[in-house]
């Protein structure tokens, strides 16, 4: 993402810092989900080809302490082919159990044909031999397309209800905000999570970089659970209701400075409670033209899609400033 060249002397830290005018903050989700194998070099390459602020991806680690990126603690049957070419038959050991190593034995380049995964991508493109990349390797494309402005939107796969299937939170965290270091991009990683867990050890450790604080009230994927006794347990011991129910005071209270919910929980007022909070707010997974037609007029602050090149011809018609693209060389 092109975000700064024409916002220099303004010189933000982070592309969601308030207070100092930014883009609006389009993000490939997965890289670019409907039209490439998820979180591969080829989604993410496509994502630059088409022209996006952020990169959105998630992370896992393997047994010997690689950075990965996957969706899934595991590997997904719909998405995971063996050595011999062959969909898994059901649920996948889990990244931490295995080496990098074994991991590489897995193609993750087609979504398993008849699966309802596949039939929700129908213009996702097959790629045979993408592999489970590296985080650094996802570094080094956007390095290689000279793309210094992209920003990368990181979510740690991590879940209070699933502790045996990953590294505990604290050095999970630790691991990536090295990783993030170590390549010189705390300036443009932000750490999103709905384990707010993590979040808070970030916060604690790396204040330089942005959190995203993700939420989802949607049926039996509710992590906020408004009304509900006690604190839900992806919140860190913070409870919504000792926040008059409101999320966004809740994110604020946690220390947050973006807000990232399902795109069904949001209202117009929701997105003017968060303004008024200091609060950005950028919805996920948006993927119709009336969705993203509604949240513009609320000027959300950004929108996650699994469609950036759909979202780009909305914007243009818009008269959005747009993202610059970042063809392969």
């Amino acid at each position: 993402m092109n975000l700064i060249r024409s916002l220099v002397p303004c010189a933000c830290s982070a592309l969601l810092i308030t207070g100092c005018a930014t883009r609006f903050d389009l993000q490939g989700h997965r890289g670019a989900r409907g039209l490439a194998p998820e979180n591969t070099l080829s989604a993410f390459s496509t994502a630059l080809e088409v022209g996006v602020t952020t990169l959105e991806l998630d992370v896992g680690i393997t047994r010997d302490g690689v950075m990965v990126i996957s969706h899934d603690r595991y590997l997904n049957a719909d998405v995971a082919r063996d050595a011999k070419g062959k969909h898994l038959s059901e649920r996948g050991p889990t990244i931490a159990s295995i080496t990098f190593s074994d991991l590489q034995q897995y193609d993750v380049g087609q979504l398993k044909p008849g699966s309802n995964y596949a039939k929700s991508f129908p213009d996702q493109k097959s790629v045979d031999g993408e592999r489970v990349p590296t985080l650094k390797s996802l570094f080094a494309l956007a390095e290689r397309r000279g793309a210094r402005d992209i920003r990368f939107n990181i979510e740690t796969k991590i879940s209070p209800n699933a502790a045996s299937e990953t590294l505990a939170p604290e050095p999970f965290v630790r691991a990536l905000i090295a990783e993030i270091r170590a390549a010189g991009l705390t300036s443009r990683a932000t750490i999103q999570s709905f384990d707010w867990r993590t979040l808070q050890i970030a916060q604690r450790e790396a204040p330089e970089i942005v959190t995203v604080y993700l939420t989802s009230q949607q049926g039996a994927g509710d992590t906020v659970q408004v009304g509900k006794p006690g604190a839900s347990s992806w919140l860190a011991g913070f409870d919504v209701d000792n926040y008059e129910g409101s999320v966004p005071k809740l994110v604020k209270a946690a220390g947050g400075t973006v807000w990232s919910p399902n795109y069904k929980d949001v209202t117009e007022a929701l997105v003017r409670e968060s303004h008024a909070l200091g609060l950005k707010i950028v919805p996920w997974t948006v993927n119709d033209a009336p969705d993203w037609t509604r949240l513009l007029d609320w000027k959300v602050d950004g929108i996650i899609t699994d469609y950036p090149d759909r979202l780009r011809a909305v914007m243009a018609a818009r008269g959005m400033t747009l993202p610059p693209s970042y063809p392969a060389k």
